[in-house]
């Protein structure tokens, strides 16, 4: 199994109808609980874990708990508020 663990930079992005903060993954998918880890929403996995379990996430406007879902360029997370895009790293 490849590691999905994508050497991202978060940055600001104006995008065509708003601005929002962009993470970028080098491999087709993330788990969500990777990702949560790499934007810094969460410490570990363990965090990832409990904020999943309270509901505190949400993919596409659609609750999440599971730490292994996979996101994809395009989706747009929010955890506990803060609210970001993933994207695809342009090689």
């Amino acid at each position: 199994m490849t590691s999905a663990v994508a050497t991202a930079e978060a940055s600001t992005s104006a995008a065509s109808t708003s601005d929002m903060e962009r993470i970028e993954i080098r491999d087709e998918a993330i788990t969500l609980g990777q990702l949560l880890k790499l934007q810094g929403v969460a410490g570990t996995g363990a965090d990832a874990k409990d904020m999943l379990a309270a509901e505190a996430v949400s993919v596409n406007d659609a609750v999440e708990t599971r730490r292994g879902a996979k996101v994809r360029p395009g989706d747009v997370v929010d955890a506990a508020g803060e609210v970001f895009t993933v994207v695809a790293r342009e090689a």
